[in-house]
């Protein structure tokens, strides 16, 4: 059975649907890779405290990431922070610091091994009580769940139910492969010896999810950084099967990310077409038709909602149209 959020959630109303094609991760006790991601293309950007970051070094890199937040250059991207799970002494902190530092700087909290839904009722609870002490917008910051263990995956419906402040459920492929003991060394690869796609369950469960609760679904890590063929092979399964977007660990990846998630031309100027010709034939003008066609193709409600999608995502690509729809004459 599905929670509620509790009644101190908040964050409904803000726009939850950002870009994010391309998701770099950042290790937050870096400062030349803090400066560094600033000027790569990523839609995102999360800063990282979580395993990038040595367990001695984490107190510094909370100070560090303020300082970036507040005074880098991130225009254009999605800015994330990943904090420690909840298991950890390191959570509560983390949260504190960088929302009381850097809040108005600040897009989202990236969780990392989301277990259940209580887990993000406890940030959003804190991420409100933050909010309204330091006088940020309440609601404004949104959640990142990331699905790391047969746990979480198992309980991700509640999970993407549990707060108006959820904006992606995110899936973490290494340690998710290490909680279910797959017979694999290599993040992201299929484990030998399985003849189909050993991921696609998971994949499908965090998208059905996501998509129930209209949240977005991000593909995690693929570690093999030089290996930039290899990266939109596995990115490509992800964004066929309707992913937003995927983690890159490296610049190489980042342009590889966006071209796999964003919309050919064709399919974007093709989308954009069947919505100009569906509004013109279901107009007056247009006869009040219910089912159209546009050359030898049929168009109708059904496809509407599906150029929505393609002409949605490369709008948000920044793509431009080269066609144009022109009423039939007489």
């Amino acid at each position: 059975m599905t929670t509620a959020p509790s009644a101190g959630a908040a964050g409904a109303g803000y726009d939850r649907l950002r870009p994010r094609r391309s998701c770099l991760a950042v290790p937050g006790s870096n400062p030349r890779f803090l400066e560094k991601a600033q000027t790569l293309p990523a839609d995102q950007v999360f800063l990282d405290l979580e395993d990038a970051c040595a367990p001695l070094a984490k107190e510094g890199a909370r100070h560090q990431i303020v300082d970036a937040l507040n005074n880098g250059d991130w225009k254009g991207k999605t800015r994330v922070v990943r904090v420690n799970d909840w298991t950890t002494h390191w959570t509560y902190r983390d949260v504190i610091t960088v929302v009381e530092g850097a809040g108005p700087n600040l897009d989202c909290i990236m969780l990392p091994k989301v277990q259940d839904a209580t887990q993000v009722r406890a940030l959003d609870m804190l991420l409100t009580q933050i909010e309204k002490t330091m006088g940020l917008d309440v609601g404004r910051i949104g959640i990142e769940a990331q699905i790391e263990n047969a746990r979480g995956l198992v309980n991700v419906d509640e999970i993407a139910a549990a707060s108006p402040r959820l904006e992606t459920i995110v899936f973490g492929p290494a340690d998710f492969m290490a909680s279910i003991n797959m017979k694999s060394l290599v993040v992201g690869e299929q484990p030998p010896g399985y003849p189909a796609d050993a991921y696609h369950y998971i994949l499908m469960r965090i998208l059905m999810a996501a998509r129930t609760h209209d949240l977005q679904a991000i593909d995690g890590p693929y570690l093999q950084i030089k290996n930039v063929d290899g990266f939109r092979e596995v990115a490509g399964r992800a964004a066929a099967l309707g992913f937003d977007g995927k983690w890159v660990l490296h610049p190489g990846q980042v342009e590889a990310a966006n071209e796999v998630f964003s919309p050919s031309q064709e399919d974007y100027d093709h989308a954009e077409l069947i919505l100009d010709a569906y509004a013109y034939f279901t107009s007056e003008e247009g006869g009040k038709k219910g089912s159209a066609m546009l050359g030898d193709e049929m168009i109708d409600e059904a496809s509407r909602k599906m150029a929505l999608v393609i002409a949605g995502k490369g709008r948000a690509a920044g793509m431009r149209r080269t066609s144009k729809f022109e009423p039939p004459a007489g």
